[in-house]
This record gives structure tokens, C-alpha cells and sequence, in this order.
């Protein structure tokens, strides 16, 4: 029966690590899907017509001590009217006796291949670099008294880093694709023999549509998100799908996201040996009211064997400003 409660408590930890990993740089949510794709693609920095400030707030697991949480704060925006756009990323990350904070900052490029003003077809080049200040809180760890590979302090490092990614805009269809992590960074997480995980990088690629009809207040958004990680071989996958309705006072959006991963651990269920790969259901919310904007996702757990039955709630405020004419005649959320 230990040994059996023992392999449920690897499979919790195995799952809930995936994809709240303390030490992988900005970790990759569903929070892109709030109007916010410059959190996980450089290149958007400055592709809308507007510049924008979004703020994040994402919790897991209430009443539990110590949950996975993330703080978000970013803006993004053009330099007057030229091809180039700026961006920056603040952000704290917390996952048990893990921590850590970074700031990036973003420049990107876009290449205009449009016949006229009125025409989208954009491709776009863009490069974060970061610095990333890991924390491990051992001051607990020494119950049983000394040990030769634990300090009993709170470790920290230091570690600088980079993104590199493109997008492509045409009419109402865009495709991103990132390198996320591309430097080597060892973080605090040494091992007995001095050996740490060091590799983050991460590649995402992601794509998708707007759908609608001529002078209709609806539209609808189906998209698609890839990501692997290259040390762990782990591979996921989102499939989304948003409808947006046009009022007198701006917008009102929701939709659903699906994340799948393609990797499955095993755990003893009973006599036997059953397997589960992690899901997410993540319902959104969201609404643009003039130049302010307020969403809501929830995301579940679709798994048998969980840390928790709660959910992970995250908030997101934006704000823009500085808008200018919306340019090109699309149905294109992200850009107008």
C-alpha cells in the first residue's frame, strides 16, 4: 500500500510539474489566449495598432500552502511609425520551495508586404532577452537533521537568457512559431554529483483563423498552439476556439481551450498499472470596454489521479493607448 501511495504521489508531482515548472523561465499558461500573445511570442511586440499593458494574476489550488502562482505585468508597442516595435515582460513565479523573477525586454521587426494600407500580409522577426533570478528555500528541508548535499538556506542564482521567434499575418490568418530559453542556464537545482538541469529550451508554434461573415457583429477565432521541450522530450498540445461579438461599446469574447500532453506517465491502480497523460479545460471570458480590457479563465484538471480538485483561476487587466487608425481591413483581433 506505501509503495502503491508512493507511485500516485510521483504521478501528481510528475503532472503538476509539467507545466508549472519553476524553473523554466516564463512558464506557458492559456493566458496568451486573452489578447496577450507578446507573453509567449517575441514578434508580436508592436503589431497592433495600439500599445498595450496587460497584467496577469493566476492562482492554483486554493487553500493549499505554497500553490503554483504567477504574476504577469507587460507592455508592448510601436516606435511612432516606423516597421519596429519594443516590448517588456516583468513577472514572479512561485511553485512550492521554488521562486523565481525575470524581466525581458523586446525588439521586433516587421516587414511589410502589403499592396496597400488596407492589405494585412506581414511577417515579423523578434528577440527577448531576460534575466532570471532563480530561488530554492532549503531553510526547511533539514527535519532529520544535517545532510551533506543540502545547505539548509535559501539558494539563488542569477541566469540571463533569450528568445527568438517570427510571425506571419495574412488577412484574417496569423502563425507564430518560438525558441524560448535558448542559452544553457543551471539554475539552483544541482544534484549530488554537481550536475544541474540546465537545458530550458522550449519551441512553440501556433496558428490560427478569423471567420466572418460580411457585415455581421460575430466572428470566430479556431487556433491551435504547439509546444515541445527539448532535455524532457514532453510534448503538448492546445486546440482553441473564441467567438466575438461586436457592441456599441466594444467588444465581448469568450471561448474554450483544450491542452492535451502527448506524454503519459504510469501509476499501479489497484492490481493493475494504469496510465493518464495531463489535460486542461480552460474556459475564457473576456470584454473590451473602449480603451480598457478584463478577462477571465478557469482551467481544470481532466485527470483520474489529481494533486487537487481545484481549479487554477487567472485574471488579466489591459489597458491601451495611443492607438492609431486601425490599418488594414481584417478581421484580425490581435493586430486592430
Amino acid at each position: 500500500m506505501r509503495i502503491q501511495r508512493l507511485l500516485i504521489l510521483a504521478v501528481i508531482v510528475f503532472f503538476s510539474s509539467q507545466f508549472t515548472n519553476a524553473q523554466e523561465g516564463l512558464p506557458v499558461y492559456s493566458d496568451y489566449l486573452t489578447d496577450n500573445y507578446y507573453l509567449i511570442h517575441p514578434s508580436m511586440a508592436g503589431v497592433a495598432n495600439c500599445t498595450k499593458i496587460r497584467v496577469t494574476g493566476r492562482q492554483q489550488w486554493f487553500g493549499e500552502d505554497d500553490a503554483p502562482a504567477l504574476l504577469t505585468a507587460s507592455i508592448n508597442g510601436r516606435i511612432g511609425e516606423s516597421q519596429s516595435g519594443v516590448g517588456a515582460i516583468v513577472y514572479s513565479d512561485k511553485n512550492g520551495f521554488h521562486s523565481q523573477s525575470g524581466v525581458y525586454l523586446t525588439y521586433a521587426h516587421h516587414l511589410m508586404f502589403s499592396r496597400s494600407t488596407s492589405d494585412l500580409n506581414m511577417l515579423s522577426f523578434g528577440l527577448s532577452a531576460g534575466a532570471i533570478q532563480y530561488k530554492l528555500d532549503e531553510t526547511s528541508f533539514l527535519f532529520d537533521g544535517p545532510d551533506p548535499i543540502i545547505g539548509g538556506i535559501e539558494q539563488s542564482a542569477t541566469n540571463f537568457n533569450v528568445d527568438f521567434g517570427f510571425s506571419y499575418h495574412l488577412y484574417d490568418f496569423y502563425a507564430h512559431a518560438t525558441v524560448k530559453n535558448l542559452l544553457k542556464n543551471e539554475g539552483v537545482n544541482f544534484n549530488e554529483q554537481g550536475l544541474s538541469y540546465d537545458n530550458l529550451r522550449t519551441y512553440i508554434v501556433s496558428a490560427g483563423n478569423t471567420f466572418s461573415s460580411y457585415n455581421n457583429d460575430w466572428s470566430f477565432e479556431p487556433s491551435v498552439m504547439f509546444m515541445y521541450r527539448d532535455a524532457t522530450e514532453e510534448a503538448s498540445f492546445d486546440v482553441n476556439l473564441k467567438a466575438y461579438k461586436t457592441m456599441d461599446f466594444g467588444k465581448v469574447w469568450g471561448g474554450i481551450s483544450y491542452r492535451r500532453s502527448l506524454d503519459g506517465a504510469e501509476f499501479v491502480d489497484g492490481s493493475g498499472v494504469s496510465s493518464q497523460k495531463l489535460q486542461y479545460i480552460t474556459p475564457l471570458l473576456g470584454v473590451n470596454l473602449d480603451e480598457f480590457m478584463f478577462a477571465y479563465t478557469y482551467s481544470y484538471q481532466a485527470n483520474s489521479v489529481v494533486f487537487n480538485n481545484g481549479g487554477f483561476h487567472q485574471i488579466t487587466l489591459g489597458y491601451n493607448f495611443g492607438c492609431a487608425k486601425e490599418r488594414y481591413s481584417c478581421n484580425c483581433p490581435a493586430i486592430n
